[in-house]
């Protein structure tokens, strides 16, 4: 039996039926990461012994009577959730000597059901690119080729879950940075609707976009982490106090009368191959029962440049505070309080980060508020009410999740705008705060797509039903990179 190539609810079944402790199963996961994972770089932190303390609680608790669906099975946190006494870098040498004090909501709800952490994964710095090449730690490696990135800001969590070096792992997204290294790495990506996941101890990168999410092989396993992570917290003001459904219970429902319209825009310019594995992944979805229908956004090719107006404007904000007073890096012998900020800034902070930082100060500033910060708000606006509008004649909108599978290693990290253009596909819903979800449908050149699947607010069930039902009826998602099979 292969226990890294099973889904979370073969895991769990396994459990259950006493045919693998969780003991077991840890020491499984943790032999691999030790053999395999050093070459993927997709972890900063290696929790091992926690790892096994936690298991053997899980099988105390399991030896007790108790159950649940991810109690005694092994997880890997994005190294963006503050995680009581283990160190919470965001990938950053600002923070590679920060151990927070305390868990984040994600980390504490799953930590309640039983899960097991493993370690924290890399990322790029600070939430800040779309390859996962900006981090103080080094770029991950595409465990289909080990010569192209994963894609980003979740890379680590996206390659250890493709590679088999957990059964499912968080993640965060704020332009795409859960459903691109998704598609890149051949897994399945989930971002909740704004406010559906708790940011508390979640590292701000811009807070009106960024959302807690998950990775797992299929829609089943990440329904069952989904409903262990959702629901309101009182101590993030952007939560939403709202039920949370069962989202496993409705996955088996039909997909007939399903109405799913075909975003013009989403097909402009995106790769010949990639498009027909898309529109074969949208024909599975018609022979399902689902109707189809064309809609188009006019104001969303404008996505990526409000986002990076938005963004690094808050991003500006929310990084002023790591100042090397506080916490986090503090520049040696400082000779004043401005050589201290300076200096502590300027070596804490890495390429990418600063450039967000001066962007988003200069669209803030005074004379330039109104012509771009206000501006963008205003284009935010125009395209969150045109999602709203399709929502009225289709039940969700598909299309690709990236222009292209997974480039090579430093083709693009000198060309900043190619680079942001990877998130072309995926910005809109940040902007809007709508759930989306990314799942493979094919391969090009033996590396992986994705197909995105965008609903309207709150639409988590609709959207993971939806996956669910094309994943019945395809394999991608069980397809692992023959080297870590």
């Amino acid at each position: 039996m292969t226990l890294h190539t099973q889904t979370l609810a073969e895991l769990r079944q396994l459990l259950d039926g006493g045919k693998v402790s969780s003991a077991e199963l840890t020491e499984h996961f943790l032999e691999r990461l030790a053999r395999v994972g050093p070459e993927l770089n997709a972890l900063i932190t290696l929790t091992a012994d926690q790892a096994r303390a936690q298991a053997r609680a899980a099988d105390r608790r399991r030896a007790a009577g108790e159950k649940g669906p991810l109690l005694g099975i092994p997880l890997i946190h994005k190294d963006i959730f503050c995680t009581e006494g283990v160190k919470t870098s965001c990938g950053s040498r600002m923070l590679d000597n920060f151990v927070s004090p305390y868990d984040a909501t994600v980390v504490s709800r799953l930590k309640a059901a039983g899960a097991i952490m493993l370690g924290k994964s890399n990322m790029d710095e600070f939430a800040m690119g779309s390859s996962n090449e900006t981090s103080f730690y080094g770029p991950v490696k595409n465990p289909w080729d080990l010569t192209r990135v994963p894609g980003g800001s979740s890379g680590g969590s996206a390659a250890a879950v493709a590679a088999g070096l957990c059964v499912y792992a968080t993640g965060t997204d704020t332009g795409g940075s859960i459903r691109q290294p998704a598609a890149l790495c051949g897994v399945t990506g989930f971002k909740p609707t704004y406010g559906r996941v708790s940011r508390y101890g979640m590292i701000a990168f811009a807070s009106s976009l960024d959302q807690a999410g998950v990775f797992a092989h299929s829609a089943a396993d990440v329904a069952q982490v989904l409903g262990v992570m959702a629901g309101f917290d009182e101590r993030d003001s952007t939560s939403v106090d709202a039920p949370v459904p069962d989202y496993a219970a409705g996955l088996a429902a039909p997909l007939k009368g399903l109405t799913i319209g075909l975003l013009r825009e989403f097909f402009d310019g995106l790769e010949p191959r990639n498009a027909a594995l898309v529109q074969a992944g949208i024909d599975e979805l018609r022979k399902l029962g689902a109707t189809t229908r064309e809609v188009s956004l006019p104001h969303l090719p404008l996505s990526v440049p409000t986002y990076y107006v938005v963004a690094p404007a808050e991003c500006s904000s929310n990084l002023s505070r790591y100042d090397g007073v506080r916490f986090g890096h503090r520049c040696d012998n400082p000779k004043d309080l401005l050589d201290l900020y300076e200096r502590s800034r300027g070596e804490g902070f890495g390429t990418e980060v600063k450039r967000r930082i001066m962007t988003g100060t200069y669209v803030l500033s005074a004379g330039y508020y109104d012509a771009y910060y206000l501006k963008a708000q205003q284009v935010r606006q125009l395209i969150t009410d045109e999602f709203r509008r399709a929502f009225q004649s289709v039940d969700v909108l598909v299309g690709p999740t990236t222009p292209t599978p997974a480039f090579a290693i430093g083709a693009k990290v000198d060309d900043p705008i190619t680079m942001y253009l990877n998130d072309i596909y995926t910005i809109g819903a940040n902007l809007a705060g709508l759930p989306a979800i990314s799942v493979p449908c094919g391969f090009v050149d033996d590396l992986p797509v994705g197909l995105q699947l965008v609903g309207p607010h709150f639409a988590e069930g609709r959207l993971l039903q939806a996956a669910h039902g094309f994943q019945q009826v395809t394999d991608w998602h069980r397809r692992r990179p023959p080297a870590y099979a």
